[in-house]
């Protein structure tokens, strides 16, 4: 990840008027990202949109930035080495980091496989507002669901560096949230994030 100085000359960075606290008042919320880290079909991007929209009834303001969708717009260049997935994450870093900024409750589903990757996220956003939410949901369930047919294929030899499979997964030392979604239904789930966020001070209720 490179995190060092822009290649382009004579930038600067411009402060807004519009002070953290400020915003914080406003919208009645925090701005935070819960990174959402597991294995391909352990439930990341179904927790995050499920939570999304429990917060949206709530009349919070959230948000989804999904792996899949990313890679069809802004990381549409992006493969899956190792180099690929590191820049793809910098690269979701510095846009969370802008969602967090603007007071939004912003949901990453990532499979991050690397630990120095989400390290690093966590840096560039901040100790503070980075909640890590490691999905322990072992393998051997999110390879019997795989609801995008993705394990059969790694498993035929169709997908290289398919995490699990023919790549790592380094799984987090000290995760901010850990859940299982085989033990515990979508709704339990949303309810230990929910319960959690307002232990964080995000949410009020």
């Amino acid at each position: 990840m490179n995190s060092g100085s822009p290649k382009a000359e004579n930038i600067v960075n411009h402060s807004s008027l519009v002070s953290n606290e400020l915003r914080q008042h406003k919208l009645g919320q925090s701005g935070c990202v819960l990174w959402f880290t597991g294995y391909s079909g352990s439930g990341k991007s179904t927790l995050a949109t499920a939570l999304e929209k429990n917060l949206i009834d709530d009349h919070h303001f959230a948000y989804v930035l999904d792996g899949d969708n990313v890679r069809h717009g802004l990381n549409r260049d992006l493969g899956f080495s190792a180099e690929d997935r590191t820049e793809n994450i910098r690269r979701i870093s510095e846009v969370a980091n802008l969602f967090a900024d603007a007071g939004i409750i912003t949901l990453t589903a990532f499979i991050s496989p690397y630990r120095a990757d989400r390290q690093l996220a966590r840096q560039l956003i901040g100790d503070t507002r980075f909640k890590e939410v490691y999905l322990t949901t072992p393998i051997e369930v999110c390879e019997a669901r795989d609801p995008k047919g993705l394990y059969k294929k790694a498993r035929a030899g169709d997908i290289p560096d398919f995490t699990g499979i023919s790549a790592p997964y380094e799984p987090p030392l000290n995760p901010d949230i850990t859940i299982d979604t085989s033990t515990n239904d979508l709704t339990s789930c949303v309810a230990i994030l929910r319960e959690q966020l307002r232990r964080d001070n995000i949410i009020t209720a």
